[in-house]
């Protein structure tokens, strides 16, 4: 019976790079790229993708962005496979193979978790990568009819055998938290908000323990 899958790579191992990018209309924008999904390697969770089931979810993905659809990710993962545009915050623009490793580059947008993501990468703290999808695991923790929904921005903790943090809950719990999300809303169109932001990102970090 097919099962929702989350995988998480720690940045050190994803070998996640940031890079700045800049548009026609010289607006800047941060972006990852590094190992998205990897085959043939027991994971944090104990299963292991065989290379045949990571290179069709990769093709998949690359032939959605040559047709020409958008493939966004969230900051977190949801709780469902579907796409929440309210918690949106990059766009996948490229992935290929690379061994046994399937490589993404993504890129953050202007939406209130993109700007939380990039205030997060600018105050320090340490942001991997999640896949998200579905398949069937055997008794040996085998995965096979792998489906590739997308690929999520997680916050890794300090302790490196830690699972990772969830930013979007515990934002919505801490105090201020909701004012933290409409700064960065606000930062869309009016960057003088951004201080104010990644100044309340500071604390957000500090108390869950981020860098």
């Amino acid at each position: 019976m097919s099962r929702q899958l989350y995988e998480y790579i720690n940045p050190t191992d994803a070998r996640v790079r940031i890079f700045e990018s800049e548009d026609d209309s010289g607006n800047k924008s941060l972006g990852m790229e590094g190992i998205f999904v990897q085959a043939e390697q027991r994971n944090q969770n104990g299963r292991v993708y065989p290379l045949a089931e990571i290179k069709k979810a990769v093709d998949e993905i690359d032939q959605r962005i040559r047709k020409g659809e958008t493939v966004m990710g969230e900051l977190d993962h949801p709780p469902e496979l579907q796409i929440n545009l309210d918690r949106v915050s990059h766009i996948i623009e490229d992935m290929w193979m690379d061994g046994n490793n399937g490589i993404g580059k993504l890129k953050l947008i202007q939406t209130p978790m993109g700007n939380i993501a990039e205030a997060l990468l600018k105050a320090g703290a340490k942001l991997g990568v999640s896949s998200r999808g579905s398949g069937n695991v055997d008794d040996n923790g085998i995965v096979e009819g792998f489906e590739c929904v997308t690929v999520d921005i997680v916050a890794q903790p300090s302790a490196p055998e830690a699972y990772p943090k969830p930013v979007y809950e515990s934002l919505f719990n801490m105090r201020g938290g909701a004012v933290l999300h409409r700064t960065a809303a606000a930062v869309t169109h009016d960057k003088s908000a951004e201080k104010y932001l990644v100044k309340g990102i500071e604390s957000f970090i500090r108390e869950l323990n981020l860098k």
